[in-house]
């Protein structure tokens, strides 16, 4: 590909970022687990989050990408080595052959605000820390649930118990790993034992300098996102600085990117030299988007809320921690893709107990198409995903649209 300029509409751009971030085709009829982690290679950061009204985030991801597959899977590949868990965009798992990286920004005390925090817990508590270490390296591996629990006056991460708290800050400098879940608790270990058993010979004296780790994540973000502007950037290993075009355009001289623009606006974009074939074929219109999906709130393609709206004219917002009567969507709401375009929103539950997979609430875009094989597509998803949560029973609440309350019914049905 030559570095003449290329132009793409608005769908053009869509099906590239999603062509990236594996949400443009549906996956295979069978997952496997080499499967997994080329997901999470090609997203390279899965975030984690602990809410579980429908399936905790990282699972939700990557079922998404995936289709079924068992969730210990993703505990595996932490046991074994081949993914680690870090503090990037938010907390996150990510591939392990990153690791470097990701330390040398625990090093660099880049200004993540977990980092922060965990210097002032360091700053208030260093014998506390210490005795903790000490206990680690002597007994082994901890729970949080290990130390006794504290009274509480409320709920909230804020009543953490303070070895909770203590175990928390050594984790995010670096003196900790988790070296694996229990019924997806972290079980922390001494960082030096961790990598002893996966990374023999590692030595934190060989780790890349702080310049070339930010050049390295604003990379491996443009690969990641498949084409962005320089805005987006940042916000997905959540950079301290914003990064600007001049930094991208340098990448660019060196040949690591390739300069795009995306229909009439007034900015110009960017795709990673690796995308160039994918770049070639949207623009050919050979990049078809076949794939419909219940997201999570934590995708990558949507927890950007502001790349969300400009690139795919999706407002959306994250109402868990709204109180009740100000929601306007839902408690856990769940952007709904389907072939190319976030057409609405579904606030579900899984009540596992009952084999019971509820939609409370259907809110559809008005973009949303009104056709048969529309409806068919999603009751094709909702379908496959409540049986893989093993609450087959699907209930419908309410369908903000007479189109696809008549429409979904009669698909559920057939």
């Amino acid at each position: 590909m030559t570095d003449q300029e290329f132009r793409l509409g608005l769908t053009q751009a869509r099906r590239l970022q999603l062509y990236a971030l594996g949400l443009l085709n549906r996956p295979p009829a069978t997952a496997t687990r080499p499967a997994l982690l080329r997901a999470l290679r090609q997203i390279q950061l899965l975030q984690i989050d602990t809410i579980s009204v429908v399936a905790r985030s990282p699972y939700l991801v990557l079922y998404s990408r995936l289709g079924a597959y068992p969730q210990d899977w993703l505990e595996r590949a932490l046991a074994n080595g081949q993914i680690f868990e870090t503090w990037a965009h938010e907390a996150c798992f990510a591939p392990i052959d990153d690791l470097p990286w990701h330390r040398q920004r625990q090093r660099g005390r880049d200004g993540h605000w977990a980092m922060k925090h965990a210097d002032r817990v360091c700053a208030k508590h260093p014998a506390e820390l210490a005795a903790l270490t000490e206990h680690i390296r002597a007994h082994g591996a901890v729970r949080s649930s290990d130390f006794p629990q504290p009274p509480r006056n409320s709920p909230g991460w804020w009543e953490w118990k303070p070895e909770k708290r203590w175990l928390e800050a050594l984790f995010a400098k670096g003196e900790l790993m988790i070296s694996r879940r229990e019924g997806f608790q972290r079980v922390y270990d001494l960082t030096s034992r961790v990598l002893a058993r996966h990374r023999p010979g590692w030595d934190d004296a060989q780790l890349p300098g702080d310049d070339a780790a930010r050049e390295w994540m604003i990379e491996q973000s443009v690969l990641a996102l498949g084409v962005t502007v320089a805005d987006w950037v940042a916000d997905y290993y959540r950079l301290q600085k914003r990064v600007s075009d001049r930094e991208l355009a340098a990448l660019v001289d060196q040949r690591r990117l390739i300069r795009v623009q995306i229909a009439d606006w007034d900015r110009p974009a960017y795709v990673h030299r690796q995308h160039a074939h994918a770049l070639e074929q949207v623009i050919a219109g050979r990049l078809r988007a076949t794939h419909t999906a219940l997201l999570s709130p934590f995708d990558p393609l949507v927890w950007d809320r502001r790349r969300a709206l400009e690139l795919f004219d999706f407002h959306y917002k994250l109402e868990c921690y709204t109180p009740a009567p100000k929601r306007q969507w839902g408690y856990f709401v769940l952007p709904l893709l389907d072939r190319g375009e976030l057409i609405g929103r579904v606030d579900a539950k899984a009540h596992r107990a009952d084999g019971v997979f509820e939609l409370r609430d259907l809110h559809l875009e008005e973009h949303a198409p009104r056709a048969e094989h529309a409806f068919a597509a999603v009751a094709q998803t909702l379908r496959a995903l409540s049986s893989w949560h093993q609450t087959p029973e699907l209930v419908l609440g309410r369908i903000h649209c007479p189109h696809w309350e008549q429409g979904l019914t009669r698909a559920l049905s057939g």
